[in-house]
């Protein structure tokens, strides 16, 4: 046995003794398990200086003598960089009943960063979705649905574009029910007297169990795929391929 043959045959002794806790949980699928999770360990560890502490700190603290696209041959080095070690280290004495207050410098300064960042994130992904909400519901032409715009000027097709055709406003009306009632279900949690309210509530949870199932349909879907990727694995590249040309 090669040792290519060797190594697919440890994916697939790998891949089924995963698959037994579908069984009940057993001593061979926690063997599997502890590798996986080591082996995951090991490449966290390696993926964290390779794609962040490296690029992020380390070459920036002493420099690197790669060639730029500007043609220089090194880049600057900033020194007071390395200010950041001790600062990360502190974060570990969390462990240290003694000086695990010293953990909060580092997660206040996490804290502190990541929630002004995440003031922009919200305002770069939230603030589009809510303009992109607001959808016109007249139509501007009696023709039905769009016409098709391939082969045509761009004249002709910025015209047919500023129109709102029936087909779309029905479109842009239903997506318009569908957020109010949503909304009115998490604004209107309480007791309301109006029916009207009271109605948008309870079609927006119907309309909320529904996207709902659709995500947990795809979540479903996804599993297969994996599923069907590690038995393309088992059966194509290791048995087929590995055991019968052989």
């Amino acid at each position: 046995m090669d040792y290519q043959l060797f190594k697919l045959t440890c994916g697939v002794v790998a891949i089924l003794g995963l698959y037994t806790v579908l069984y009940r949980e057993n001593k061979f699928y926690r063997f599997w398990e502890h590798v996986f999770l080591g082996l995951a360990a090991g490449y966290s560890m390696v993926f964290l200086w390779s794609e962040t502490l490296k690029g992020g700190w380390w070459d920036k603290m002493v420099g690197t003598t790669a060639e730029h696209a500007n043609g220089s041959g090194a880049s600057m080095a900033y020194p007071f960089y390395a200010a950041l070690l001790p600062i990360g280290l502190m974060g570990y004495t969390v462990f240290n009943k003694k000086y695990n207050w010293m953990s909060r410098v580092p997660i206040g300064i996490i804290l502190g960063l990541y929630s002004g960042q995440q003031i922009s994130a919200w305002q770069n992904r939230y603030v589009p979705n809510i303009v992109s909400s607001m959808k016109p519901v007249i139509p501007t032409t009696l023709e039905f649905t769009k016409p098709l715009t391939k082969g045509l000027s761009k004249e002709a097709t910025a015209a047919i574009n500023a129109n709102l055709y029936p087909s779309q406003a029905i479109t842009n009306i239903i997506f318009l029910v569908t957020l109010l009632s949503v909304l009115s279900y998490f604004l209107f949690s309480f007791d309301v007297k109006s029916k009207i309210i009271h109605r948008m509530s309870l079609n927006g949870r119907w309309l909320l169990m529904i996207g709902f199932g659709a995500i947990f349909g795809s979540t479903v879907m996804m599993r297969f795929t994996l599923l069907i990727d590690r038995m393309y694995f088992i059966w194509i590249e290791w048995f087929k391929q590995g055991i019968l040309h052989r």
